[in-house]
């Protein structure tokens, strides 16, 4: 019998080797296909007196990133479109097809014949829990080799025997650290925690999965044997008691209940360790369904899987420009940003000139680079050769004449429009024709900036977020006269650099910036009001940011945001800062002499470590305080967010980002809006227009002009729309132009 995605080779000894190879993908997946296909084979395996066991492999690189989610989201459309019909048939037509993974797994390993699993790359979501449910598994000794249950990252959970198996093979707390997490193992942790059996050279892996078998691996599962004992002993025990009460506590302490997928994790381990396996196993089955009915489940898989994806892989590209395939690229300013940008443009194997005023700054730029790389080499992330390699491809410089040949060039250099431009005009001089020069400023418009330009055609803005090794987002601005081309190589840049494109129109603060303030003058308003600092940061995180609004502003520095003020009055006039922020700012920098982490006084204290941060009691001094009973603690969450979001529809009405994913991950990426959310748009839909436009009319009524509705949202809510019905991404013609 011949299959679309899998081969399968029977040996002397009787051990097939079933290799999995997905055509026309670039890594396994599981779909309806894949999965009926492996049906099929295990019935083959089975039926076959020859066959003593099998052992599963991958063709690619990688053993497989898990289950298609787009597999789910269907499941879901599906699900809606019955459930109007009948909703207990829906029902039960869902809780079927969430067990369907499970079900697979489970016949596999109580077929009777032995399976191994060997591992040979990233396994990930399903295809872990795949071998899980395998009675021998072995991983290649490789760097490539990397073991996860990630589904908690997007909503769900390992909704396929994860839950119960990872517990059954390891103690408990263990488990529960790496299922709630989603966190990567490496082969030597796997084995560590009991996971893997063994791990073998790459080139002896399936010989070693062969052996397994050969030696003669039971084809029974610990836990279907009868005497089986959990590692770490019972739930009811004392280590048991000792664990569960403090794992409540902290996962609510992490996820302030915003997260119904990691809270069912702990829900389906502890009462499926309980009872039977099979019974387990519906347990598990059950809350599977029920997470997927969940808001932030769809929301989640939508903009952190599916959309993250799309955009990671160019949705938003011009078509017809061919990939650009960079052979040297050129950094202006050798400052924190412009080092920065050369290290990961480095590390992602391109050679960079590292431009500044004098060969000193350029090489102290380097040395940014040598700094992080040697940091991860210290922590095993890194190898010393790997050192070498990339600090070899950053050459710094104090000649523009170096620059010649670049592709691309990004300007870093000071937020100073005449700087810029001198910067522009001596790097234009050498540059070829075609090539593409970037700014990375973040307050100047592009279509200004690009009036330095010869070519304004070939200039664009690709805006990073600090720190740049770690922030995962680059907003690509559009200026009026920015071509395609112009865009298709700033988005092969990003792309090539391991970060994911959103391409913005041009106006100030871009879009998430324009957020970001929103966040930060909320919590402003907040401490004018009288409340409590503690209770504005707490609130934030318990709406689901990651950090508080003060502690955001203490990171980009109290004083950057006091100019960005004056420059704002100086641009628009008096109206279009709050005056009494200004004075609140104004007073923590020029009375106060805070000015954020940077000189270690903002609206926190920064005591000498290891002492933690802690808010600066004199905040409570400048404003007479309200008692805690008398803040609503739930609508200031409420403030939070939704300030944010209205600012993502005036973006959206204004034409700024036209594109819902963008608008959506871009949130979540640049600044952690609520991730449950699915971002700053999703959370509107969530709620409903009509509902949201209620919402902000009271808070308007109550707070300002600050929460008054665009036309954009009054006209959603009247006639019932989502953003994502609004502005379809998926429409003929979907690449829209932004400019």
């Amino acid at each position: 019998m011949s299959y679309t995605n899998f081969t399968l080779d029977t040996d002397a000894d009787g051990i097939t080797l079933v290799t999995w190879n997905s055509p026309d993908r670039s890594m396994n997946v599981f779909t309806e296909e894949v999965m009926s296909e492996l049906d099929k084979i295990i019935d083959q395996v089975v039926a076959d007196a020859g066959i003593k066991g099998a052992v599963i492999t991958s063709g690619k690189d990688s053993f497989s990133g898990g289950a298609d989610l787009t597999m789910l989201q269907k499941m879901l459309a599906v699900f809606a479109k019955e459930k109007g019909k009948d909703p207990e048939k829906a029902a039960k037509l869902l809780f079927d097809n969430a067990g369907r993974m499970g079900g697979l797994w489970r016949k596999l390993e109580t077929s009777g014949k032995p399976w191994v699993s060997a591992i040979n790359g990233t396994c990930m979501g399903g295809a872990f829990e795949l071998s899980l449910a395998c009675h021998g598994r072995v991983a290649a000794d490789s760097d490539k080799v990397k073991m996860a249950l990630p589904e908690v990252k997007v909503g769900i959970f390992p909704g396929a025997g994860g839950t119960q198996r990872v517990p059954r093979l390891t103690d408990q707390q263990q488990a529960l650290q790496m299922l709630t997490s989603g966190q990567n193992l490496s082969p030597q942790k796997a084995k560590a925690m009991g996971l893997i059996h063994e791990i073998a050279e790459p080139a002896k892996l399936i010989e070693t999965a062969k052996a397994m078998i050969r030696n003669g691996l039971k084809a029974v599962q610990p836990w279907d044997e009868k005497g089986f004992k959990l590692p770490g002993g019972q739930i009811y025990s004392p280590a048991g008691f000792n664990l569960w009460p403090p794992a409540i506590a902290i996962l609510r302490r992490e996820t302030y209940g915003n997260y119904p997928a990691a809270a069912a994790i702990l829900k389906c381990v502890y009462e499926g360790l309980l009872v039977p396996f099979d019974t387990a196993l519906r347990i598990e089955q059950r809350y599977f369904t029920e997470i997927m009915q969940t808001r932030e489940a769809a929301a989640m898989i939508r903009s952190l899987f599916v959309s993250l994806q799309e955009l990671n892989k160019g949705a938003r590209r011009p078509a017809g420009v061919p990939e650009t395939k960079f052979k040297k690229i050129g950094i202006l300013g050798a400052g924190f940003m412009g080092a920065g940008i050369a290290y990961v443009t480095a590390k992602a194997g391109i050679p960079v000139v590292l431009l500044d005023r004098d060969i000193e700054s350029a090489t102290k730029g380097k040395a940014h680079s040598d700094s992080l790389v040697s940091d991860q080499v210290k922590k095993g992330r890194a190898k010393p050769e790997e050192r070498e390699k990339l600090l070899s491809l950053i050459t710094p410089t104090a000649d523009y004449a170096d620059l010649a040949g670049c592709d691309l060039v990004v300007e870093a250099v000071f937020e100073d429009s005449a700087v810029k431009k001198a910067a522009t005009e001596q790097a234009e001089a050498v540059l070829k024709s075609s090539a593409i020069f970037a700014s990375n400023t973040s307050t100047i418009p592009i279509t200004s900036l690009a009036k330095n330009s010869a070519r304004p055609k070939n200039f664009v803005g690709i805006h990073f977020f600090s720190p740049v090794d770690k922030m995962m987002l680059v907003e690509i601005i559009l200026g009026k006269k920015t071509g395609d081309k112009a865009l298709a190589t700033a988005i092969d840049f990003v792309r090539a650099i391991k970060k994911t494109p959103i391409v913005v129109n041009d106006t100030r603060g871009f879009y998430v910036n324009r957020c970001v303030l929103r966040y930060m003058s909320e919590a402003y308003k907040m401490l004018i009001e009288g409340v409590p600092a503690p209770m504005i940061e707490n609130a934030a995180k318990a709406a689901g940011m990651p950090v508080g609004p003060l502690a955001l502003t203490d990171e980009t520095a109290i004083d950057l945001a006091q100019k960005i003020m004056k420059q704002t009055i100086r641009d628009l006039g008096d109206k279009a800062v709050d005056p009494k922020q200004m004075a609140l700012i104004n007073t923590m920098v020029d009375d106060h002499g805070r000015f954020g982490r940077k000189n270690g006084k903002g609206f926190y204290d920064y005591p000498a470590k290891p002492a933690k941060k802690k808010l600066w009691p004199g905040l409570k001094d400048l404003y007479p305080q309200l008692a805690a009973e008398e803040v609503d603690y739930g609508e200031l969450q409420q403030r939070l967010l939704i300030t944010i979001a209205l600012e993502a529809a005036r973006v959206m009405e204004e034409g700024i980002v036209t594109d819902p994913r963008e608008a959506d991950v871009g949130s979540i990426l640049a600044f952690g809006f609520a991730p449950y959310t699915g971002g700053a748009l999703s959370y509107i839909d969530g709620i409903g227009a009509k509902r949201f436009v209620k919402i902000a009319k009271g808070l308007q009524k109550k707070y300002g002009a600050e929460f008054k509705a665009p036309k954009l949202l009054l006209d959603m809510a009247e006639k019932g729309e989502t953003f994502y019905e609004r502005f379809d991404p998926y429409a003929k013609g979907d690449v829209k132009q932004a400019a």
